[in-house]
C-alpha cells in the first residue's frame, strides 16, 4: 500500500475530530450543559445536552471520513499521526475547557 503525504494529514485530523467526540458525547448523554461552537458566545457559553450529542455525531462523521480517506486501516504507520492528533487535541481541550468551565 503506497502512502501519500496527505494520508498522514488526514490521519492527524481524524485523530483531532475523533477525540473531540468524547467530551461532547459524554456531556450530552449525562445531561450536562457544555460549550459548543453554537453557544452564545461561541465556544464559551453552554449548549444543551441534545446539541452536544449532535455536535459529537458531527465530529464522529468528519473524523470517520478522514479516517476512511487516510486508509488508516490499511497502514499501521498512519496510526502515529492519528494518535498524535488525538493527543494534541486532548491537551488543548483540557486547557481550553478547564479555563472556560472554571469561569462559569
Amino acid at each position: 500500500m503506497e502512502r501519500e503525504w496527505y494520508h498522514y494529514v488526514l490521519a492527524f485530523f481524524a485523530g483531532i475530530f475523533l477525540l473531540n467526540v468524547v467530551p461532547h458525547f459524554i456531556s450530552g448523554i449525562t445531561g450536562r450543559y457544555f460549550p459548543t461552537p453554537f453557544a452564545n458566545p461561541p465556544g464559551k457559553g453552554l449548549s444543551s445536552p441534545i446539541l452536544n450529542v449532535g455536535w459529537a455525531m458531527i465530529n464522529l462523521l468528519i473524523g470517520g471520513l478522514f479516517f476512511y480517506g487516510a486508509k488508516i486501516h490499511r497502514n499501521k504507520w498512519l496510526w502515529i499521526p492519528l494518535v498524535l492528533g488525538g493527543l494534541m487535541m486532548a491537551f488543548y481541550l483540557a486547557s481550553y475547557f478547564g479555563e472556560v468551565l472554571n469561569n462559569h
